[in-house]
C-alpha cells in the first residue's frame, strides 16, 4: 500500500470519527426539570403530579422496582375512571394481582408532560395507611426509561434530563446494571460466610435489604448465633411475616456498610427467581448515595452523600404503626418482643410517644427510631388512656459475635 492511499485511509477515518464525536458533542442531556421530593422514614421518595386532565395534585412514589407506572383504586373511583380490565399479573412480596389499565394517559410533573403511559390500577390503601398520606400511585420504569434522573438526597430534590451525553461527576461509581424493566446488579454479603449475587435495585423499598432464606439456608451466610427478631412488612398483596437480624457487611461496589440491619423472608411467590437473585437492595442504604438513572446506557451511578455514614437504626420494639382515619394505631404487635412484654396490643390508638403528642405517623415512627434506652407510649385502648414504659432492645447489641 503506497504512502499517498494510506494518507488518504487515515483521513477518511479521522473524518468518520470526527463527524462521530462532533454528532455526540452537539446532542449532550439537557435538564428539563428539577423538583422538590419528599422522604419518608426508611428512603422512601414522594413526588407530586397530576394525572391527564384531572386539577388534582397526587401523591406518587418514585421507584425502580416497578416494571411500569400505576394508579390507586380509590384515586381511579374518585376520578370516575373506567379501567380496561386485562389478564395481565403483577407479582409482590405478600401477593399476586390480576390489574386492569387505563390506556394512553399523561403524567404531568411539575415542569414536564409525560405522554402515552399505560396505567395499571392497583390497591394502595395499605400503603397509605403505613406512610401516613394518601398514596395515589407509583412511577416505575415507564417514566424513569425515557430519561436522564438525578436523585440527589442532600437536597431532596429530583432532576429529569433528556437523553443523551453526559458527564458523570467526579468521587463516585458506575454500576453496570442488567436491565429488562427492572435493574439487577450485583452485591457482596457477608456474615459467616461471604456471597457475591444478584440483588434488585429497588429503591421503592423502605429498608436496606431484604435477603430470601432460600439464598440464605444455601448460601450459609448467617452466623449460628445470630438472633432473628419477629417483623412485619408490607408489600404488593398485603401484608408478611419476617424476620430480622444484622449482617457483618455489605459491599455495593467499592462501597462498604457494616453491621447492615436486613430482612430475611420467606419467597413464597419467588419475586427473587431464585437462585437468579438472591433478594433486594432497597432505599435506606441507598439514598445514602447521590444517583443517576441512565437507562438509555444501562449506567447508574453512584456519588457517596452526606447520610454515607449516617447510622443505621438498630431499634426493636416489636410494634407496628398504621395512619387510619385520623389516628396512628398499634398494628402487629410481634410475640416475646418489648412491646408485647409491656402490655400494649394490636388496636391501640397512639396518643403520644416520649412526649411526642402530633398526630404524625412519620414523627411517631422516627421517635421509635432514636437511639435511647427506653420509650413511653400513652395509648387510648376502649376509651381509657393508659400509659406503658418499657425497654427497647438492640439488633446490634443481641447480635454481637462472641
Amino acid at each position: 500500500m503506497n504512502a499517498t492511499r494510506l494518507l488518504l485511509i487515515c483521513i477518511f477515518l479521522l473524518q468518520g470519527f470526527g463527524a462521530a464525536a462532533q454528532e455526540e458533542f452537539i446532542q449532550p442531556s439537557r435538564r428539563i426539570t428539577r423538583m422538590p421530593m419528599e422522604l419518608l422514614t426508611g428512603g422512601v421518595m414522594i413526588l407530586q403530579a397530576r394525572y391527564s386532565d384531572k386539577p388534582d395534585t397526587l401523591n406518587f412514589i418514585l421507584d425502580t422496582g416497578s416494571g411500569g407506572i400505576s394508579l390507586d383504586s380509590t384515586t381511579v373511583e374518585y376520578f370516575g375512571l373506567k379501567p380496561t380490565p386485562s389478564n395481565r399479573t403483577i407479582r409482590g412480596v405478600a401477593g399476586i394481582r390480576e390489574v386492569s389499565f387505563l390506556y394512553n394517559q399523561q403524567l404531568h410533573l411539575p415542569g414536564l408532560t409525560v405522554d402515552s403511559l399505560n396505567f395499571h390500577v392497583n390497591d394502595y390503601s395499605l400503603l397509605t395507611s403505613v406512610y401516613g398520606m394518601r398514596i395515589d400511585g407509583i412511577i416505575g420504569y415507564s417514566v424513569l426509561s425515557r430519561y436522564i434522573v438525578k436523585l440527589n438526597f442532600d437536597s431532596s430534590y429530583v432532576e429529569f434530563w433528556t437523553r443523551g451525553a453526559i458527564r458523570y461527576p467526579r468521587g463516585g461509581f458506575l454500576m453496570k446494571p442488567f436491565i429488562n424493566t427492572l435493574p439487577i446488579t450485583t452485591a457482596r454479603v457477608r456474615d459467616q460466610e461471604a456471597a457475591n449475587t444478584r440483588f434488585l435495585f429497588d429503591m421503592g423499598a423502605g429498608l436496606n435489604m431484604m435477603l430470601s432464606t432460600d439464598f440464605v439456608k444455601d448460601s450459609a451466610l448467617l452466623h449460628r448465633k445470630r438472633k432473628l427478631w419477629a417483623k412485619q412488612a408490607q408489600g404488593l398483596g398485603g401484608k408478611i411475616d419476617m424476620q430480622l437480624t444484622v449482617i457483618r457487611e455489605v459491599k455495593l461496589g467499592p462501597y462498604r456498610f457494616r453491621n447492615v440491619p436486613v430482612y430475611v423472608f420467606e419467597d413464597e411467590f419467588n419475586i427473587t427467581s431464585y437462585p437468579y437473585m438472591g433478594g433486594l437492595i432497597g432505599n435506606d442504604l441507598l439514598r445514602r448515595f447521590n444517583i443517576i438513572l441512565n437507562y438509555d446506557k444501562r449506567d447508574f451511578y453512584l456519588e457517596p452523600n452526606k447520610h454515607f455514614t449516617d447510622a443505621f437504626d438498630y431499634t426493636y420494639t416489636g410494634i407496628e404503626l398504621y395512619y387510619d382515619r385520623g389516628v396512628v394505631l398499634l398494628g402487629d404487635v410481634a410475640k416475646d418482643s418489648p412491646a408485647e412484654a409491656a402490655g400494649l396490643k394490636e388496636g391501640d390508638v397512639v396518643i403520644a410517644i416520649n412526649k411526642n403528642f402530633v398526630q404524625s405517623l412519620q414523627s411517631f415512627k422516627s421517635e421509635l427510631q432514636r437511639n435511647r434506652e427506653r420509650i413511653k407510649i400513652i395509648v387510648l385502648r376502649n376509651g381509657v388512656l393508659q400509659e406503658f414504659d418499657f425497654k427497647m432492645q438492640s439488633i446490634l447489641k443481641k447480635n454481637r459475635r462472641r
